[in-house]
């Protein structure tokens, strides 16, 4: 059994660029950010198009490095938090404002990717969500909910229109949001960077920052190699702590996913797919999926609290993959990798501020390439102009986790809904 690659498909398939140079010595901003994923990348840029170039931007390692660069790559709207409990918990105008900003961060990273001729492999083709139940209930109740709640139309698609599409008998109706796309997630990570630093945001990678302190009416950001004084600080680190603040940090929990990517499949793959749609299922550990633009296939699911070694991935979700495309068997797998996500107890975004110039965005939960744009432009948006939108986040506070107990709950939790889906599963025989 050949090894693989200590790399992702992402990062060996990376847009080639400059390297962004580490901080070096003394500097002063308006804005730092700490984190170059989603969330800090997109509060840069809306900085920058807003005419705020006095920014600086920190990252430990390379931009896109966490689960901002390892992800499946799905662009759609909402939360991890379902519609009905954000319904449920907010009510009618509110969840549907909240709501709102994630169907518009979609189209706006559409316009991004255009506007700045990122070369993501942006596939403009929706998303589809197949039922792994007979039962067609959940479809129609969720189709049902978000067109009449959140003015969302998502078409209806037969059994026998899914496996047109799809070339299994594991699924049964499916749902098609046309509304949606999926891209290579790294390589947007790296346009984003590349179209702030264009605008004046200086850009540091490989900066460890190890202190954060207020000195006077400012803030100062402590590096290896140097340091900044800032008037407001944006922590955007997601699951890869930073430990600059003990509140931010304790709010979520890190917890890892897998995706493993194939060998280039050629016909095989359209003995599977004929469609350029990505994909999940309606379990709660749902399988998710895309055909790549070079014939292969990207595959991703499970979460746990255990970050795996590339080969445990891959024999993890080839078994997945199999329950649903056996004519794969013995397809080699090129690729196999886990990220961490930033989860927290209430399942939305924590986007807030505590007063004295501090903000944070995290825990998008495994949802997050729509709602880290949403919160780019919430927080960048108060920064430049005062715009206190991102009070509509307000009730989604620093929830303590209460780690390492919050992981055991996390897990148990998941092996629960797990074993719900499959004794389901089991009684629909």
């Amino acid at each position: 059994m050949s090894s693989l690659p200590a790399t992702s498909y992402y990062r060996a398939t990376a847009t080639a660029y400059p390297s962004f140079a580490p901080l070096q010595g003394h500097t002063d901003a308006r804005v730092a950010i700490i984190g170059g994923g989603f969330a800090g990348l997109h509060t840069a840029l809306g900085l920058a198009e807003r005419g705020v170039s006095d920014v600086v931007l920190l990252e430990r390692e390379q931009v896109g490095f966490g689960a901002s660069g390892r992800n499946g790559g799905f662009v759609f709207g909402g939360y991890s938090l379902g519609e009905q409990s954000l319904l449920d918990q907010r009510g009618q105008d509110a969840a549907l404002t909240l709501f709102r900003h994630t169907t518009d961060a979609v189209a706006r990273i559409r316009r991004r990717v255009s506007q700045y001729a990122m070369p993501c492999d942006m596939v403009d083709e929706g998303v589809i969500w197949a039922n792994w139940f007979r039962d067609p209930a959940v479809l129609r109740d969720r189709q049902a909910l978000l067109a009449r709640h959140y003015g969302v139309s998502w078409e209806w698609l037969s059994r026998d229109d899914l496996r047109q599409r799809i070339h299994t008998t594991r699924y049964h109706e499916g749902l098609y949001e046309r509304d949606a796309l999926h891209l290579h997630p790294l390589n947007f990570a790296i346009g984003l960077a590349r179209a702030a630093a264009g605008q004046g945001v200086r850009v540091h990678e490989h900066t460890d920052v190890w202190r954060l302190r207020r000195e006077g009416a400012r803030w100062r950001i402590e590096t290896a190699q140097g340091s900044v004084t800032a008037d407001q600080v944006v922590l955007a680190c997601g699951g890869y702590l930073a430990g600059l603040r003990r509140q931010v940090d304790r709010a979520i929990l890190p917890i890892a996913t897998y995706v493993m990517v194939t060998e280039p499949l050629g016909d095989r793959l359209r003995e599977c797919l004929d469609t350029r749609a990505a994909i999940y299922d309606s379990r709660f550990a749902f399988d998710y999926y895309r055909p790549l633009p070079d014939g292969r296939l990207l595959w991703g699911g499970r979460i746990s609290v255990r970050d795996r070694s590339a080969r445990a991935v891959q024999q993890l979700l080839m078994r997945d993959l199999l329950r649903v495309f056996p004519q794969l068997k013995g397809a080699r797998v090129d690729y196999a990798w886990s990220g961490l996500m930033s989860y927290a107890r209430h399942q939305m975004p924590q986007i807030g501020s505590s007063g004295d110039g501090l903000w944070w965005a995290q825990a998008f939960g495994g949802h997050g390439l729509a709602p880290t744009c949403a919160a780019g432009e919430l927080l960048a948006s108060a920064l430049a102009d005062g715009d206190d939108r991102w009070k509509q986040f307000a009730p989604y506070g620093l929830d303590r986790t209460y780690r390492p107990f919050g992981y055991l709950g996390a897990q148990a939790s998941y092996w629960w809904q797990q074993s719900k889906d499959w004794f389901k599963t089991r009684l629909e025989g």
